[in-house]
């Protein structure tokens, strides 16, 4: 059984929580953070919304990505990240939401109260969407759609997004135009 590597990233101004399912193994990291692995597209999709560059994190020479900018960008924007699944079981030897059985999911609701300026969750894969739905008693909306849902008396909506893995069968370009949609409306430029 594996833990959660990374302890929740959640800026106290944060706007949005992105969530995953579960990082990769180690062996596949690039980076100590989210999205680790260097063939995945979550950071090539912010680069293209919100620098016009797919490669404005990504730090070809050394098959990395810009760490500082990453986090120094999140903090100023307000985005905070974690994964919906704290424990899991791989079944295979892959990064695949398929091959992992989930131990313990993550306390989505006890999350989102240390957020309090939070209105939006974006999920990221069909696991994490599911298991999101799941604890806020919503049903899966469509990939690029929302569901509403309440917490403690503040209205949420939870944006279901492509997967940012490259076995998700869309170019990065077509991501970053469903991720641009939410990210417009979230933080309304």
């Amino acid at each position: 059984m594996e833990a959660h590597p990374f302890v929740p990233f959640l800026p106290e101004n944060a706007r949005m929580l992105m969530l995953g399912t579960f990082p990769p193994a180690e062996k596949r990291w690039a980076m100590k953070f989210y999205y680790p692995n260097f063939t995945n597209d979550m950071w090539r999709i912010f680069g293209l919304c919100f620098f016009g560059d797919k490669m404005h994190f990504v730090r070809q020479e050394q098959k990395t990505y810009d760490l500082e900018g990453i986090i120094a960008f999140l903090k100023e924007r307000g985005i905070a990240l974690f994964d919906t699944a704290t424990r899991v079981v791989r079944t295979k030897n892959t990064a695949s939401d398929k091959d992992l059985q989930v131990v313990e999911e993550t306390d989505l609701r006890q999350m989102l109260r240390q957020l309090p300026q939070c209105t939006a969750v974006l999920t990221a894969g069909q696991l994490a969407t599911a298991i999101a739905c799941r604890q806020f008693a919503i049903s899966e909306p469509r990939v690029g759609d929302f569901s509403e849902f309440q917490l403690d008396g503040r209205t949420l909506r939870l944006y279901r997004m492509p997967s940012s893995s490259r076995a998700y069968p869309m170019p990065v370009e077509q991501k970053a135009i469903a991720y641009q949609t939410v990210f417009d409306e979230v933080f309304k430029w």
